[in-house]
């Protein structure tokens, strides 16, 4: 039997399928380097897996040299394409209003940009930023993607996120209330956690009614506190098995509706240290599906209505 929210055979809620059907187009996310930095890696030394260099190399550049750089070749072979712009480096909230106003405005500008997504942390939401996004919700299809990691407090503390559980879960219920498009970040195999606890993070999630998820495999880079501390004291790495063991289980206790704008890793060859399953991506995508074929698993499964 097909999954529903899928247009590629797939037996989970596919971004592909939720944004085509949307807006009925093929539609790209642009990832964007605003200059914007991070309020935990400014006061608190960040968090101990974090290299402080997601999203693109482009920091040197205007938005709209960045934004038509990355989109040519996209347009090229979509041509006719909508397009979402990613405020992916950084904490992009973590500014003045004034500041986000220019950078976030601007971009709706740009011919055939349907939206925005604005990744940040829930303790760089402000009450009067909050507001801001709830108006620009308004005029544009907006996603705030907000990182959690995990839900369990001693693994916050561990990786040194710098909020606590209720700080997440207030900005959660905020930017619910403003009717605003939310996804939250997990990372499976933090140190020290069991496939029990991983499992319960994406039920509370579910309790929450998110609106999608990125779910990433840990990966240690060089020169990152967690580098250091594998090196030191080494802690079981998720073998690719167990991953997608933890990942498929983990769908199974989401709700259909959620979207799954993401399902594992994606690291940089040069920077990776481990696990170097995760470099042959598509490989792990295929076996995630083999794998729910195999045990006919669909995302829902075991969500109580």
């Amino acid at each position: 039997m097909p999954f529903k929210y899928t247009l590629d055979n797939k037996r989970y809620h596919t971004l592909n399928y939720f944004l085509r059907t949307k807006f009925n187009s093929k539609v790209f996310k642009v990832s964007l380097n605003a200059g914007f930095s991070c309020p935990n890696f400014k006061n608190n030394n960040g968090c101990i897996f974090c290299s402080n260099k997601s999203g693109n190399n482009y920091e040197h550049l205007s938005l709209e040299e960045q934004f038509k750089i990355v989109k040519i070749p996209l347009e090229k072979k979509w041509p006719n394409s909508k397009y979402i712009a990613y405020f992916q480096a950084g904490t992009n909230t973590y500014a003045p209003l004034n500041v986000l106003q220019d950078k976030f405005e601007r971009m709706l500008k740009i011919p055939n940009v349907i939206g925005l997504a604005i990744a940040t942390r829930s303790d760089a939401l402000t009450p009067e930023i909050l507001d801001y996004l709830e108006d620009l919700n308004k005029k544009t299809f907006l996603t705030v993607e907000i990182g959690l990691q995990s839900m369990h407090e001693k693994t916050l503390k561990l990786i040194n996120r710098g909020h606590d559980l209720k700080n997440f879960e207030n900005a959660i219920k905020e930017l619910k209330k403003r009717n605003i498009f939310t996804v939250v970040h997990i990372i499976n195999g933090l140190p020290y956690e069991t496939k029990e606890m991983m499992i319960e993070t994406v039920k509370y999630l579910n309790k929450l009614h998110i609106d999608g998820l990125k779910i990433h495999m840990l990966f240690i880079e060089k020169d990152t506190p967690i580098a250091k501390m594998y090196q030191e004291n080494p802690f079981h790495i998720l073998t690719k098995e167990e991953y997608i063991d933890i990942v498929t289980n983990e769908l199974e206790y989401l709700d259909e509706k959620i979207v799954i704008e993401r399902i594992t890793g994606d690291p940089l060859k040069e920077n990776l240290i481990e696990p170097k399953w995760l470099l042959k991506k598509f490989c792990v995508l295929n076996d995630i599906d083999k794998y729910m074929v195999k045990n006919n698993i669909y995302q829902g499964d075991k969500v109580k209505n």
